[in-house]
């Protein structure tokens, strides 16, 4: 079974995410529930698992590597 949405039902995304999260109605703590509204899209076929992983994992780039960004200003101490 694959994972892309081409080859994957929506019943099958639904089962592949609570799967990988454990606990897809997220009642046992609050992260989980964000977790599984994350990838939401995926299970309605508009992201595919790697867009959403991706956009995540961007958060925790630095300023600096992310274009349009201004790096800290502690370097203004430094001068």
């Amino acid at each position: 079974m694959g994972y892309l949405i081409s080859e994957t039902t929506r019943e099958e995304r639904e089962a592949i995410v609570a799967k990988s999260l454990g606990n897809i109605s997220a009642n046992c703590d609050g992260c989980m529930s964000g977790l599984a509204e994350m990838y939401q899209e995926y299970i309605d076929g508009q992201k595919e698992l790697r867009e959403i992983n991706m956009e995540f994992n961007a958060r925790y780039v630095s300023g600096e590597e992310v274009p349009g960004r201004e790096g800290c200003d502690m370097n203004v101490f430094s001068r």
